[in-house]
């Protein structure tokens, strides 16, 4: 429970924020995220008590639920080109990962050590991460589609200028910032038919006009999935897993190289994510993971062998590996992209709300699963697997090559995303953009009159 707590109060974080980052931004959320961090790391490193502990391990929850919802939109949302959204995110799924091994050698190297210290200094040193984070952000703008769905016109041309490194009077500028005009008043139309029950049905039934019930919904189940894939599982307990199929002597080394290889593995997203497009990568990296985590399964049920054992530890690696290319940076990337500005705010924090849900289930449910069933466990994450592969083929068109205000009208194409003969924008669809574009510059003339 001490450990999970930290998923359950990201888990809660990410519903409760949604109520009310809208006013604060991107920027303000960020920035919220680093300084509860700071503030749970002292609480921990200061700890004399379990309850001290969990309370603290609670504000770092608190901490990451605010970072994990606002960090990929905001990433999303201040990129210029086309391309910029899918290196920037592959970039933030590099660091993101690379904590993990890191965090992890750290805490190997204390552990040598037989004093207080070997506990309070790796926890207060994640410190310096939200300093620096915290710090820079301090100095940096909201992203320029936030202030212009707060009504703040002046800041919202001024970012985007800054960001085109152009005049604001320039037509890539103007053409950037009528795009934006034009989804703000596509989705301020929608909202008439959006309505609280049809987010029961979980997407199933939306009558809004560029389905917005379903693009939101789609932003809680994706992570959701990803983490019954078993990232979390293998992350949290790589030690208790390779225990169970190599020699003991070896499992915190082998562990530390394991965690290592993950990083590794989101480093090419970096260069082929705009590509080989979003959708594929899912796709094709689910139906891989499919096969891999099979195979070691089955390798761990019959294990008699050290030879066998050795295997099912080469699998688990490219397992992770292929993880972390294909599912760990690009489904933030993906939930940030479709996501309606007016609701993007709610779409991260249902892509965290996804991700910390499940991450608490798989970290606290992980080690009774193992104890109590053994090997058998693994036909859950197996399931999680095949899940993946049916959810994207049916649901989940593709992005890449668009700005977000296009995004907006993939969804408004009738049918499931894998069955259609192209996943590009549709007839439909772009006659539906080209209005709101024209409906734009009317938008601009009523706000000015206001």
């Amino acid at each position: 429970m001490i450990t999970a707590s930290y998923d359950l109060a990201a888990c809660v974080t990410a519903v409760g924020i949604a109520f009310f980052t809208f006013n604060i931004g991107r920027r303000g959320t960020i920035i919220m995220g680093n300084i509860a961090a700071i503030i749970g790391s002292v609480i921990q490193a200061a700890s004399y008590s379990v309850p001290q502990l969990i309370v603290g391990r609670l504000c770092t929850g608190f901490a990451i639920g605010c970072i994990s919802s606002a960090v990929p939109t905001y990433l999303s949302e201040t990129g210029i080109e086309i391309g910029d959204r899918g290196p920037a995110n592959a970039l933030n799924a590099i660091l993101l990962i690379s904590g993990v091994p890191l965090a992890y050698w750290v805490d190997y190297g204390f552990t040598k050590m037989d004093n207080q210290a070997s506990w309070r200094v790796p926890i207060i040193f994640q410190c310096i991460f939200a300093f620096f984070s915290g710090g820079t952000m301090w100095f940096l703008p909201d992203t320029p589609r936030w202030y212009y769905a707060r009504n703040r016109w002046d800041e919202g041309d001024a970012v985007l200028a800054r960001l085109n490194d152009a005049p604001v009077e320039s037509e890539k500028v103007q053409a950037t910032r009528r795009e934006i005009l034009g989804a703000i008043e596509a989705e301020l139309e929608a909202n008439s038919s959006l309505h609280w029950k049809q987010f029961l049905t979980m997407g199933i039934v939306d009558n809004t006009r560029m389905k917005i019930v379903r693009r939101l919904c789609m932003c809680f189940w994706l992570p959701m999935i990803r983490e019954w894939m078993g990232s979390s599982l293998i992350a949290y307990y790589s030690s208790v897993i390779l225990s169970k199929v190599t020699d003991p002597h070896l499992v915190s080394l082998i562990a530390g190289v394991l965690n290592t290889f993950f990083a590794l593995g989101c480093v090419p997203l970096y260069f082929t994510i705009e590509r080989v497009g979003r959708r594929s990568v899912l796709l094709y990296g689910a139906i891989a993971m499919t096969i891999l985590i099979s195979i070691f399964t089955v390798l761990v049920a019959i294990s008699p062998t050290q030879a066998i054992r050795w295997a099912a530890v080469a699998v688990i690696f490219l397992f992770l590996f292929v993880f972390g290319y294909a599912w760990q940076g690009c489904v933030w990337l993906y939930c940030a992209e479709i996501a309606p500005l007016e609701y993007r705010h709610i779409g991260g924090a249902a892509t965290a709300f996804g991700e910390w849900l499940m991450t608490f289930i798989t970290v606290f449910a992980g080690p009774i699963g193992f104890d109590q069933i053994g090997w058998y466990f693994w036909l859950w994450v197996i399931s999680g697997n095949v899940i993946a592969i049916i959810f994207v083929f049916l649901l989940c068109p593709e992005t890449g090559g668009k700005t977000l205000e296009q995004v907006d009208y993939l969804f408004v194409n009738k049918g499931f995303a894998g069955l259609r003969k192209n996943f590009d924008v549709g007839d439909e669809a772009l006659d539906v953009w080209k209005e709101e574009k024209e409906k734009s510059v009317v938008m601009e003339e009523r706000v000015a009159e206001r």
